[in-house]
């Protein structure tokens, strides 16, 4: 599509790729999804409940906090249980590291400066090699260090990215590439230019982030601004959206990002109109419902939802479901784009679910079939 449409095109930034698990991240890999469990990690049974429902959202990778030696006591419980790559969180205590790397984790999270000496840094890094960790190199604008804050005199983004090379030089002297940076700032102009600048200057792949960004409203819009701008410029190739709300829907807001860019399609794109009085059904309550009730859809396919027939037959053309309100309570469904029948306001709901429900399963089947005689060509 974006041949026969060149302006929506991005031309991703050219990185080597690294691996985090069995998650490929950098080079021509897609763009992951992250999020990061927010239950007590030493509560194993309520921190891997939370893992499978991030793992249901679409989750790629999920990130686990490893604050205590009582946080990394049963993580191999947690890294087996995982359908997903998972991450340790680690921030100040070079052993918790080397606990969660012996125990199952495919990448460490860690700020090398904060780790120690040289020798702390070596030992890391002696874990990774020997567990096939992947490191994430996490530099945040609220704990810059303090030479760097002295020598700028506040956070920005040449102090962000001088950290991020500094820290990369600590894993390049022990001989370690598999290696991946963030550049965070909860200011979406200081973030934004820091991974500009990041970007020019390594070749390995970036995690994009705007951090503490807010609720799920407030939060959702600073995201969708700051890693959206990076990703329609090319730069970046695994998110994580940091809300104040649970962390499936940080994967949920994720993929709409990517989504809106053309750059992943999973589950259901809603097109709907913000309604008003011409509307022959009540279009925000219907929206909402059919977005809940459709969460558990994992193949891509479009659905749009207008109030009247202004702009929903237009916009009916160009998805493979589509519902646009009538008079009196009578409403005209679309199949990939085409008029079909109508529906009574009081099925309507039931009846597009059944209809994107039957359509998904269709996809589904195709893809495997796609799938079987790929494998057959072979």
């Amino acid at each position: 599509m974006n041949a026969i449409r060149p302006w929506r095109t991005i031309e991703r930034r050219k990185c080597r790729q690294i691996m985090v698990g069995s998650v490929p991240v950098g080079g021509d890999a897609p763009i992951t999804v992250q999020t990061m469990t927010n239950t007590p990690t030493e509560d194993v049974a309520a921190t891997i409940d939370q893992i499978r429902r991030c793992e249901d959202a679409g989750a790629d990778i999920i990130r686990v906090s490893c604050p205590t030696e009582e946080s990394t006591a049963n993580f191999d419980q947690i890294t087996k249980a995982s359908n997903i790559p998972v991450v340790a969180d680690i921030h100040f205590h070079y052993k918790r590291a080397l606990e969660a790397a012996d125990k199952g984790a495919a990448c460490l999270r860690i700020n090398p400066g904060n780790i120690g000496s040289s020798e702390r840094v070596a030992e890391v890094v002696r874990a990774a090699k020997a567990n096939g960790c992947a490191i994430r190199i996490g530099v945040n604008a609220g704990s810059l260090e303090k030479d760097l804050l002295e020598k700028y005199g506040e956070p920005c983004p040449e102090a962000l990215v001088e950290s991020a090379l500094d820290h990369i030089k600590l894993l390049q002297d022990h001989d370690f590439h598999e290696y991946k940076v963030a550049v965070k700032a909860s200011d979406v102009f200081l973030a934004v230019a820091a991974y500009q600048g990041l970007a020019d200057a390594v070749d390995c792949p970036l995690h994009l982030g705007i951090t503490e960004a807010g609720g799920l409203i407030g939060g959702t819009v600073k995201s969708s601004i700051g890693i959206g701008n990076l990703l329609w410029a090319g730069i970046g190739d695994t998110i994580r959206v940091s809300l104040s709300a649970e962390p499936e829907q940080e994967v949920r807001v994720g993929f709409e990002i990517l989504k809106s860019l053309g750059l992943r399609t999973r589950g259901v794109r809603v097109v709907s109109c913000p309604s008003c009085a011409r509307q022959g059904f009540d279009v925000i309550r219907t929206v909402q419902t059919l977005e809940e009730r459709l969460q558990h859809i994992k193949v891509p396919l479009s659905l749009s939802v207008l109030g009247c027939v202004v702009n929903g037959p237009g916009e009916a053309r160009e998805t493979d479901i589509g519902i646009t309100g009538g008079g009196n309570g009578k409403h005209m469904v679309y199949l990939s784009g085409v008029t079909d029948h109508h529906v009574q306001s009081g099925d309507m709901l039931d009846h597009i679910v059944n209809l994107v429900e039957a359509k998904a399963a269709e996809i589904e089947a195709d893809m495997i079939d796609a799938g079987k005689a790929t494998e057959t060509a072979g």
